[in-house]
């Protein structure tokens, strides 16, 4: 292991400790008797443990998710998807299905997700499928260089509140972690329908020299943050062009995102690449 590498890991690892502020609500979700079912039948094969307090979210200090760990976890090497956030998992379960040569990794801290996600990797006997119950913030920042080959984010918790802005899971210190943690040229594709979280993920991620905004569409939005109860003031307000990309293929459309649209908001669609090499050089733009 490199002088770098270690470094990255010893950072990493201060780095769990300090970081106190979530993006997700803990609550409670009780299993009704088909999710229960379903996580007795398959969380043995599909549930990675990555901490070992009682119903801990967090990644153990000595643990770090390199390459290797992930070949144990998975029985083999294959190109690697992170989904941070998989909701009711259909979209990682789709793609596992269509995608059988490269492997699937969700993140998820609410129980009844989980457990249907692997209900539904369950009926299809998904091998090629991974769930963790982790705070996903802990678990990038326990990435080992290039241990990712792609990450999704789509609709994210909005904290539609201002004051709950600083909750957002896209912030730069997960920016620079999930740069570390993705091979060079790995990709980060990010959905939202929410304005104001597509305006703050251009503040965050154009600004970042270790990523390339890849998207070849311009939208316009308002350039001053508005929450809720303020969001009727957007059209009022400045605004400016931004890049963003055209739907990604591999998104189904899910019963959350129809929602959305039928309530007449935006989809935005970003995808952003990694720019910078595994030795932490900036490769140029």
């Amino acid at each position: 292991m490199s002088t770098l590498e270690n470094a990255a890991r010893t950072r990493a690892g201060a780095d769990r400790g300090r970081r106190t502020i979530v993006s997700f609500m803990r609550r409670s979700g009780k299993l009704d008797a088909r999710l229960a079912r379903a996580w007795s039948e398959h969380s043995a094969a599909y549930l990675l443990k990555l901490d070992q307090a009682p119903a801990g979210l967090g990644v153990d200090p000595g643990l770090t998710v390199d390459r290797g760990f992930l070949e144990t976890a998975f029985g083999r090497r294959a190109p690697l998807t992170l989904e941070i956030g998989s909701g009711q998992g259909e979209n990682v379960v789709a793609a596992a299905a269509d995608h059988p040569e490269r492997d699937y990794l969700a993140l998820e801290v609410y129980e009844p997700g989980l457990a249907h996600t692997m209900l539904l990797a369950g009926k299809q006997g998904l091998s090629n499928l991974r769930l963790a119950r982790t705070n996903a913030t802990e678990f990038i920042s326990a990435a080992g260089p290039g241990a990712l080959d792609e990450a999704w984010t789509f609709f994210p918790d909005p904290w539609p509140k201002m004051k709950h802005h600083k909750r957002r899971l896209i912030q730069p210190a997960l920016a620079a972690d999930l740069a570390r943690a993705l091979t060079p040229g790995g990709l980060w594709r990010i959905a939202t329908d929410i304005d104001d979280y597509a305006l703050h993920v251009h503040e965050v991620m154009d600004a970042d020299p270790a990523w390339r905004n890849l998207g070849d569409e311009r939208v316009s939005l308002a350039i001053e943050h508005v929450g809720k109860g303020t969001a009727e003031r957007a059209a009022a307000l400045p605004h400016a062009d931004f890049l963003e990309s055209t739907r990604f293929p591999g998104r189904i459309l899910t019963n959350f995102e129809r929602k959305g649209l039928v309530a007449g908001r935006a989809i935005h669609d970003l995808t952003y690449q990694v720019v910078r090499a595994g030795d932490g050089e900036l490769r140029p733009r």
